[in-house]
């Protein structure tokens, strides 16, 4: 494979032009998307080099408590974001989504490094900190759709939850089918990339890992252990989300709390 071509400041100069067109071509069509488009820009460059100042930090410490400290940080900030995008707020509802994302991301982070990679240091960086993003992002994105999707279904149908508890059934039968929904719905788009994936795309992780000069095989071996680690990441955040978050809208007497 042939080395790697480095952007320089004029190459990283003509890619900002990317974007000038992009505004540029947004006042030809007048849609009214300048300012948009520019504080997006600005804020994602500002990001970018600012998260690759805080990384070149944490890989040249190389220190456990460095590497765990960024973690808990990505982890936090996800947890934000997915308690965010739940438009009903519920009590204790950031702790809850907190644990469920670490808990989701933890297990899988660990099956990974000791029966895939199998790393001496299970805190190596290079890998450790990539395949954290790619699972705490897919594990917010799983919490934010099946959270949302079943707190909206309890809050539609309120009188077909309570004709269930007065029948008998207990809060998590009179649920559970709006609980499979949510999971179901937080499934979707990663089945839907799944059956289009090196057919029709090539999947972003593996763009970047060709663009860097590994070889394709190398690249698409890792990008099969990225898909199959997202979508359980995905099923089993949307799994343990559902599962706990129903239980705040009853009481101790298996009363649906309006």
């Amino acid at each position: 494979m042939s080395d790697l071509v480095r952007l320089d400041i004029t190459d990283l100069g003509f890619a900002l032009g990317l974007m000038a067109i992009t505004i540029g071509l947004s006042v030809w069509e007048k849609l009214g998307l300048e300012l948009n488009l520019v504080i997006a820009g600005l804020r994602s460059f500002f990001q970018l080099v600012v998260l690759a100042y805080v990384l070149d930090f944490v890989f040249a410490t190389d220190n456990v408590w460095v590497i765990g400290g960024f973690f808990l940080v990505m982890l936090t900030i996800t947890a934000i974001v997915a308690r965010n995008r739940i438009s009903t707020k519920v009590s204790f509802l950031l702790p809850l989504v907190w644990i469920t994302i670490f808990v989701s991301t933890s297990l899988i982070l660990i099956y990974i490094n000791f029966l895939i990679i199998k790393l001496d240091r299970w805190y190596e960086p290079r890998y450790l900190i990539p395949i954290s993003a790619i699972l705490l992002v897919n594990a917010m994105n799983a919490t934010a759709v099946a959270g949302e999707r079943l707190v909206g279904s309890i809050r539609q149908f309120p009188q077909e939850i309570e004709t269930h508890l007065s029948l008998g059934a207990t809060p998590q039968q009179a649920i559970c089918q709006y609980r499979r929904d949510a999971i179901r719905t937080a499934l979707f788009p990663t089945l839907n990339q799944m059956m289009l994936m090196g057919m029709v795309t090539i999947p972003t992780f593996s763009s970047g890992q060709l663009l860097a000069g590994i070889s394709p095989l190398e690249a698409l071996s890792y990008e099969i252990l990225v898909v199959f680690m997202v979508v359980l990441v995905n099923l089993l955040t949307a799994i343990l989300i559902t599962r706990y978050l129903y239980r705040q809208f009853f009481n101790d007497a298996m009363q649906l709390l309006k």
